[in-house]
């Protein structure tokens, strides 16, 4: 069983997104284990990338004052491995294939397995191109997280039918950010995937109040929130986790 089930099987799942670096590898670890100490039951890690076309503004922020400030995926794979030692919850990365291209797919992926990173999540991976990854994921037992979006219409069962780890249904059309409301008919893509396969479902893109993540979490297993928890690293910098510690409480807390 793939150990990404673990986050769903207390109820319905918080799911954390924090870039690694942002301001740095030090506070990226703090802020994680704040996020896990009050209620996270996964973590998102996003590797910095150069052009990430899924993200919004915040997000695409944190991806640049990481770069500048020289994190690299050798020195996320070393961060990961000391975190490790203390931080149980699954794990995933969230990052484009680019990256794993640049790296070499093999040894990126094999590093994923020796890390004990659980999953990768590649929003700029087509479904009909998976194949690509899927092989050296399943070879490793890394899940290769599949998303949903309200456009996918006719392909919502066929993406369910072959889903690993968790499906990660995006909320709305567009980036990453914070919304002040979602208009999505979110209930029936659940309900195809419901009838499609017993992976679990989160919903994700736009989620940032408590009212809203468990709105989500009520239609599915989990809400997954990103650019809050930038915006707070963005606000507060190295003083951040201790905020974000006391933002994934009352959000874990509504969810329960």
């Amino acid at each position: 069983m793939s150990n990404i089930r673990r986050a769903f099987e207390k109820g319905k799942a918080f799911i954390a997104f924090i870039t690694c670096g942002d301001p740095d590898l030090e506070t990226t670890a703090a802020a994680i284990r704040e996020a896990v100490e009050n209620g996270a039951d996964l973590i998102e890690l996003g590797i910095p990338f150069s052009d990430p076309t899924a993200e919004g503004p915040i997000i695409q922020g944190a991806n640049l004052r990481a770069l500048k400030g020289g994190v690299t995926t050798d020195k996320i794979f070393a961060f990961v491995k000391e975190l490790r030692r203390d931080v149980k919850v699954p794990m995933v990365f969230m990052t484009y294939s680019n990256v794993i291209f640049a790296y070499g797919a093999e040894c990126f992926i094999s590093t994923c397995k020796d890390i004990e990173i659980d999953g990768l999540i590649l929003p700029d991976l087509p479904f009909e191109e998976k194949e690509e990854f899927l092989p050296i994921c399943q070879k490793y037992g890394v899940d290769l997280i599949s998303l949903i979006a309200p456009t996918s219409e006719k392909r919502i069962a066929m993406i369910a039918k072959e889903a690993e780890g968790f499906l990660y249904i995006v909320s709305s059309l567009g980036v990453t950010g914070m919304r002040s409301e979602i208009k999505t008919d979110l209930s029936s893509i659940v309900n195809v995937v419901r009838h499609s396969t017993d992976i679990p479902c989160a919903i994700g893109f736009g989620i940032s109040t408590p009212g809203q993540a468990k709105e989500m979490a009520d239609i599915s297993d989990g809400a997954i929130v990103g650019s809050a928890i930038i915006k707070l690293l963005e606000k507060y910098g190295k003083d951040a986790p201790k905020y974000i510690g006391e933002y994934v409480k009352t959000m874990k807390d509504a969810l329960k």
